[in-house]
């Protein structure tokens, strides 16, 4: 690959390269489509909102492209990637691409469902190109598992990115809106075309902003998240169905699911995907407090 002034980036040519040269063929296996575009990793960075007092973890750096717009503007950048052959790859391309930068890339070779743990300083922010069949398990596990984490700019498949973004009401509310939004704020900030991407998907993404914040709590006092997300699980297991019977397996009877619901002080007869996250904290430290 022919070297570059720091602060360059891939555009199609280089990427098709760079992957001929390493023998890569993109795989569904891993959700593999490489953005070719320097103008969308631009855009991606400037929504991320990140700085030089950033540490950025991207999962799914693939050929570099956004790890490469990443690295000029923030302070380090931990790619984690799962595929050998682009894990060995991405720090000789940043080192030829962007020499003064080389220093600042960490890579983990892993499988990023089963990192919990990632070399100091610790992540501040989450910046990614998602694979599409992993996103909504990725994004939440590093919440959890990285309290340091602020906000993350991810991009998934729009349709993803609308249930993650979704309001009470909403037809594509469900699990991943409310799990989401024990964590943080979440908006879709921006759409991309399909054109973008080697090989082109089959569906247009979405970009997704999500700022951390205090988790809920009842009464002044914090409330088991596990407990919350089984309800969660168990409201939209049966999502057409009032609460009451909805939650009744979870409850262990349904005239104990209306006991709890009306001590939470929600309608028994409401269904799932009216109430937000802080009505399911409310469940969940009902049926805590709640014998009968």
């Amino acid at each position: 690959m022919t070297e570059a002034t720091d602060g360059a980036l891939l555009g199609p040519a280089q990427v098709r390269e760079l992957a001929t040269r390493l023998g890569v063929r993109p795989t569904k296996q891993w959700g593999q489509n490489f953005v070719i575009d320097a103008n969308t990793v631009r855009r991606i960075v400037r929504l991320a909102g990140v700085g030089p007092q950033d540490v950025v973890v991207e999962v799914g750096p693939g050929l570099g492209s956004l790890t490469l717009a990443l690295l000029p503007v923030v302070s380090r950048v931990v790619a984690i990637e799962v595929d050998p052959t682009l894990a060995a790859a991405l720090p000789e391309t940043v080192a030829a691409v962007q020499p003064a930068a080389a220093s600042r890339l960490d890579l983990v070779q892993a499988d990023a469902l089963t990192v919990r743990a990632l070399p100091d300083p610790q992540p501040t922010a989450l910046v990614a190109n998602l694979p599409y069949n992993v996103s909504v398990p990725v994004v939440l596990s590093f919440l959890e598992a990285f309290p340091t984490l602020q906000r993350a700019l991810v991009m998934v498949q729009l349709e993803v990115a609308e249930r993650l973004a979704a309001a009470p009401g909403s037809k594509v509310y469900g699990v991943p809106s409310l799990k989401a939004a024990w964590w943080c704020d979440v908006r879709l900030v921006g759409t991309v075309g399909r054109t973008v991407f080697w090989p082109a998907p089959n569906v247009d993404s979405g970009l997704v902003e999500l700022v951390r914040r205090p988790e809920p709590l009842v009464d002044g006092e914090p409330v088991d998240r596990r407990e919350v997300f089984r309800v969660v699980d168990a409201a939209f297991a049966q999502r057409r169905k009032t609460l009451r019977a909805a939650l009744g397996g979870w409850a262990g009877s349904t005239a104990r699911s209306e006991a709890i619901l009306r001590a939470a002080g929600i309608d028994p007869q409401a269904r799932g995907e009216a109430l937000d996250i802080e009505a399911f904290a409310r469940i969940a430290a009902a049926a805590a407090r709640h014998t009968g």
